[in-house]
C-alpha cells in the first residue's frame, strides 16, 4: 500500500492527461509511479525527459536494456 495516493485523471491538467494517455498506449495501463509523480508537473516532465533519453540511446542493444530493467526491478522488489 502506497503512502501517497495517485493523481486522478479528473484532477489532472491537460499535459498530465496527455502523459497518462501516452503511458497507457506504451505500457497498456496507467502505472502507479506515474500517477504519484503527477502531483509535481515539473518532476513528471523531468522523469519523462529522462525516460525518453534512455530509450533514445542506441549504444546498448534494446534486449539488454530490458534485461537490465528487469534485474533492477527484482533487486529492489518492484512489482512492475
Amino acid at each position: 500500500m502506497q503512502r501517497i495516493e495517485g493523481l486522478d485523471a479528473r484532477q489532472a491538467g491537460w499535459s498530465t492527461r496527455l502523459v497518462y494517455w501516452m503511458t497507457r498506449r506504451k505500457v497498456g495501463r496507467l502505472v502507479q509511479p506515474i500517477k504519484i509523480t503527477a502531483h509535481s508537473p515539473r518532476l513528471l516532465r523531468a522523469v519523462g525527459t529522462m525516460e525518453m533519453a534512455q530509450a533514445a540511446v542506441k549504444s546498448v542493444d534494446a534486449a539488454l536494456k530490458w534485461l537490465v530493467k528487469i534485474k533492477a526491478a527484482t533487486l529492489i522488489g518492484c512489482p512492475y
